[in-house]
Order: C-alpha cells, then structure tokens, then sequence
C-alpha cells in the first residue's frame, strides 16, 4: 500500500473508463462504478455528520460505520472480492434495537429537521437509500452477494433512528408532520 496512491492524476481515465481494483477496466457510467461512487458520497456525508457535537459512543460507532463503507467500496471495486460479512450486517442490527430503545415510540409521521446533526443524519439516511438503489441495479447486471445490499438497507434505518437520537441530544426532539397544516 505505501506506494499505492503516489499518483493521483494518471489521465487513464480521459477515454471515459476507469480501473477497478482486479486490474480491469469499465466504463465510469457503468452500474458498479455508480453504485461505488453513492458509497463514496455516502461515507463523505457520514464524515460531515461527524463534523457534529455528538455523544462519545456514537461517534465511535460512525467512525466504525466509515470503515465499513470503506470496505464495502473495497468489494464493489473488486468484482468477486468479500469485505462486508455476515458480522457487519449483525453488528448495525444491534445497534438499531440499542438506540431505538431509548426513543419512544412513533406516533406519526417526521420531517428530516430538528436540530444541524439530525438534519445530516437525514441527509446520510437519503444518500444511503440511493445507494442502497444502486447496488440493487448492480446486483440485475452482475453476480454480487446480498451482504452489501443488507449493510445498506441496515444502514439507512440505523440513520433514521440516529436523526431522532441526536435530535434528543440536541435538547430538542422529533419534528412531526402536521397533516392537518394549513397550506397556502
């Protein structure tokens, strides 16, 4: 890996191609390369929730999660190639009955507001589900295996729920919608 990354700008990529990590070529609007680019925009989102006063223990746990993501670029840049396991699908179950248990329950309908951190966790939740969308058009082009659509599926609930956690954090709590607002 030391020498891996010296050279950023390498012009390969000018014929409108990019490389995977096996060595072989696609094309840059190819299924893979648009399900490895939500990931990438994904983990760049968790990196700016992170940016966020947050409790220790979540903190941790998004660092973990950007990992994760790493990984799971990893195996969507290597056809073939397993990063995401069985562990990392159970490790964010876990964490999405932790956190819900200490939120009451859901009477109604939210919006994705409340207070900056919520908002981006919203907003990561989003980015998840279009990722989690692309691996899905992936997986009806190419053989894949089902564990990186299940992390993300995971992942985009853990998200939700994390948007009411740090909501409460904030002081504040969930923003419900009003159906019967007046409009106009």
């Amino acid at each position: 890996m030391g020498n891996r990354l010296s050279k950023i700008s390498t012009r390969t990529g000018d014929d409108g191609s990019t490389g995977l990590g096996d060595g072989s070529r696609t094309g840059k609007d190819s299924p893979r390369i648009h399900a490895l680019g939500e990931v990438d925009e994904l983990n760049s989102f968790v990196g700016l929730l992170l940016c966020e006063d947050m409790p220790p223990a979540l903190r941790e746990e998004l660092v973990t999660i950007q990992h994760d993501l790493f990984d799971l670029g990893g195996e969507l840049c290597i056809p073939g190639y397993e990063l995401v396991k069985d562990e990392h699908v159970a490790r964010l179950d876990g964490l999405v009955e932790q956190y819900n248990a200490e939120l009451p329950v859901l009477q109604e309908f939210i919006l994705p507001a409340g207070s900056r951190a919520a908002a981006l966790a919203h907003v990561c939740r989003t980015v998840c589900r279009r990722a989690e969308r692309s691996i899905v058009a992936l997986s009806h082009a190419e053989q894949i295996r089902p564990h990186p659509r299940q992390y993300v599926n995971r992942l985009s609930d853990l998200m939700f729920i994390l948007a009411r956690v740090l909501n409460r954090f904030a002081g504040g709590s969930d923003v419900l919608w009003q159906h019967e607002r007046k409009r106009g």
